[in-house]
C-alpha cells in the first residue's frame, strides 16, 4: 500500500480508489484505500484528520498492515474514486511540533549527553522525558539558544529510505524499532533519526521552539515545549494574562513580583487576624454555653446545637468546655449542608464512655467516626434534626 505522506508530507488534497469499508468491533465505520496522503496514529505523532468526499475523517490507524479510515458513516457505496483533503492546519502544526522534537532531544544530547527516552505530541503543549536526574536552569537555556539557532540557519530536513547494512553510514541518535523499511530522518549534523512522521522540508518550517516547564518524573525529567505557531498562541496567552494582572494589580508587568508578594504578606496576616478573631468568638461562645449544664441521672451534661460550625470548630469547642469544667460531659451537634456532625466529650474528672456513645449516636444517623474513650467525633445524615439527636442522647443517659 502507497503512503502518500511518505512522499511528501505537503500533500493536502489527493484522489484515490476505495478498496472496501467495514466495521470494527465496536460497530465504528471505516474506508481502506489503495493510497492515501492521511497519516496514522504512531511514533508520538496523533493521527491526521479530514474528509473522504463528504464524510468526516475522525481518526486513521493502521492495524494491521492496512489503514484505517475512521468516518462519522459510511461512504455510499457507488464511491468508487474518492477525493481525500487533509485538515492542514492540524497537519502542519503536528509537522512544526514534531521537527521540533527532533531538535530538541538532539541538542539536549550534542550539549550535555542526555538522551530521550520518550515523546508525547499533545494538543496544547509536548513533552519529552529526558533520561537525567537533574536539568539546570542553564542547560535549558543552552539547548533552546542551540534549537532556534539551527532553526535560523534553515536546515534541510531529508527524508531517506535505506537498508540495514547503510545504517552502518549514519551516527543515529537512537536505536531503531524496526529492521526493514527503514526510514531515516536527517537535519545535517545534528540529527539522524530512524522516524515514520511528518515534518517540514527544512527547519526553518518549524519556526521557533520554547520549553515551558520541567518536571521529575521518576528517575527522568520532563520538559514541556512548544514549537512553531503554538510559541505564538502561548505567547498572546500569557501577555494577555500579565495585562489583565497588571490591571488589577495598578502594578507595571516589572513590578508585578512586588505587588504580589505584597498582597501575598497582606492576606497572610488578614489570615491570622481572622483566626484570632474566631478563637476569640469561640471562647465567648463557649462560655456563654458553660452555665447552660444539666444533670441527668448524675451527670453533669451540656448538650448544643450550634450554626454554621465547621468540624475543627466543634472540636475546639468541645475541649475548651471540658477544660473549664472536669465533671462535664460535652455534646454538640452542627448542621451543615445536609449532613449531621457531632463531637462528644468528657472532662478529666467524668467516666462517661464516650465512644459507647458515639457509636449509638452515629447509629441513629446513618453516619461513622471514631475517638477514644473521653473524646469522638463524626458525622452523618441528616435522617433526625440535631435537636432530635440530642433528645436520644438524654433518653440514652437516663436508662443507663
Amino acid at each position: 500500500m502507497q503512503k502518500l505522506f511518505y512522499k511528501d508530507p505537503y500533500i493536502q488534497t489527493f484522489t484515490s480508489t476505495l478498496v472496501s469499508q467495514s466495521q470494527d468491533e465496536s460497530g465504528k465505520w471505516y474506508a481502506i484505500l489503495d493510497q492515501t496522503a492521511f497519516y496514522p496514529e504512531g511514533g508520538g505523532q496523533p493521527y491526521d484528520t479530514g474528509a473522504l468526499n463528504d464524510q468526516n475523517v475522525l481518526e486513521v490507524q493502521e492495524i494491521n498492515g492496512e489503514i484505517r479510515h475512521y468516518l462519522d458513516k459510511p461512504l455510499p457505496e457507488t464511491s468508487q474514486q474518492v477525493k481525500g483533503n487533509v485538515d492542514w492546519d492540524r497537519r502542519y502544526d503536528h509537522m512544526q511540533q514534531h521537527a521540533g522534537q527532533h531538535l530538541l532531544s538532539a541538542a539536549f544530547e550534542e550539549l550535555f549527553h542526555y538522551k530521550t527516552r520518550s515523546f508525547h505530541l499533545g494538543k496544547e503543549v509536548c513533552t519529552i522525558d529526558l533520561d537525567t536526574t537533574k536539568l539546570t536552569d542553564q542547560e535549558v537555556i543552552e539547548t533552546e539558544t542551540l534549537v532556534n539557532k539551527i532553526i535560523l540557519e534553515n536546515r534541510k530536513i531529508e527524508t531517506k529510505w535505506v537498508t540495514k547494512e547503510e545504517l552502518l553510514d549514519y551516527p543515529l541518535r537512537k536505536e531503531l524499532s524496526v529492521s526493514e523499511n527503514i526510514r531515516l530522518v536527517i537535519i545535517p549534523d545534528i540529527d539522524y533519526s530512524g522516524c515514520g512522521g511528518t515534518h517540514p522540508h527544512s527547519t526553518g518550517g518549524v519556526a521557533s521552539l520554547k520549553i515551558l516547564a520541567l518536571e521529575k518524573q521518576k528517575n527522568m525529567i520532563r520538559v514541556t515545549f512548544v514549537a512553531g505557531n503554538r510559541v505564538l498562541r502561548h505567547l498572546h496567552q500569557k501577555q494577555q494574562v500579565v495585562s489583565e494582572l497588571s490591571a488589577l494589580l495598578n502594578a507595571p508587568p516589572h513590578g508585578m513580583e512586588e505587588a504580589v508578594k505584597r498582597i501575598l504578606e497582606q492576606s497572610k496576616e488578614q489570615a491570622k487576624e481572622l483566626k484570632d478573631m474566631k478563637e476569640k468568638l469561640l471562647d465567648y461562645e463557649a462560655s456563654a454555653l458553660s452555665s447552660k449544664t444539666e444533670v441527668v441521672s448524675g451527670l453533669t451534661i451540656l448538650k448544643s446545637v450550634l450554626l454554621n460550625k465547621e468540624m475543627a470548630e466543634l472540636q475546639s469547642m468541645a475541649r475548651k468546655l471540658v477544660s473549664a469544667k472536669e465533671e462535664i460531659n460535652v455534646f454538640l451537634l452542627a448542621e451543615n449542608k445536609g449532613k449531621l456532625q457531632f463531637v462528644g466529650a468528657r472532662g478529666s474528672s467524668s467516666n462517661l464512655d464516650m465512644r459507647s456513645v458515639g457509636k449509638k449516636v452515629f447509629g441513629f444517623i446513618n453516619g461513622r467516626g471514631g475517638g477514644r474513650e473521653d473524646f469522638v467525633q463524626g458525622g452523618g445524615e441528616t435522617t433526625l434534626t440535631g435537636e432530635e439527636v440530642l433528645e436520644k442522647i438524654t433518653h440514652l443517659l437516663s436508662n443507663d
